[in-house]
């Protein structure tokens, strides 16, 4: 098989290393392959891509969707960043746990996030570039965040300047989250 599992965080979370197959031309590598990944019991159909630029500092996130929950498939394309999951599944015995690993270009390394997950990211490198394939379309008005700075959380950052969107500026801390219904559809 040309993927395998490198490490995994609460029985859910895959950091997924691909077969690499280099010479003096470049490489070539298959990011996605559903057999490959059945495998490992990821079953969900792909059915949107999306693709974001970041300059240094930045943080994106914490972000997740609860109708239709979303999974994501995440590779750096181009950069480094520092990768953090916080499980947000409300009867898990991790809930409000955190998993952080640096994932970039050089190491070509993807990360299987399922749904139950806050997904967030800081840029390391000047600038990056970030592909998710995710298992369900787009819904702003089912989407929301956990605060990237939540005390209660506490994520140690690997950069000392964050820019953040507006919208990550004022989202909820977990506990917040946690006392709406729809908190309940994130379960294991």
């Amino acid at each position: 098989m040309a993927l395998h599992i490198v490490d995994s965080f609460f029985d859910a979370v895959l950091l997924l290393q691909p077969d690499i197959y280099s010479d003096e031309r470049g490489f070539f590598l298959e990011q996605y392959r559903s057999d490959y990944l059945e495998h490992y019991g990821i079953s969900e159909k792909i059915v949107q891509e999306n693709h974001s630029g970041s300059v240094k500092n930045v943080i994106r996130g914490m972000h997740f969707q609860w109708d239709k929950p979303m999974g994501k498939l995440l590779r750096v394309i181009r950069g480094s960043i520092q990768l953090v999951e916080v499980d947000i599944r409300y009867n898990s015995p991790t809930l409000g746990k955190y998993c952080s690993m640096k994932i970039s270009d050089e190491n070509r390394q993807m990360v299987w996030i399922p749904p139950g997950f806050a997904n967030g990211f800081a840029a390391l490198s000047d600038f990056v570039e970030v592909q998710y394939l995710c298992t369900a379309l787009w819904n702003p008005q089912a989407e929301s965040a956990i605060a990237w700075n939540d005390t209660d959380i506490a994520i140690p950052w690997e950069i000392d300047s964050p820019i953040v969107s507006h919208k990550d500026s004022i989202a909820q801390t977990l506990n917040q989250w946690l006392q709406k219904p729809e908190s309940r559809l994130f379960s294991i």
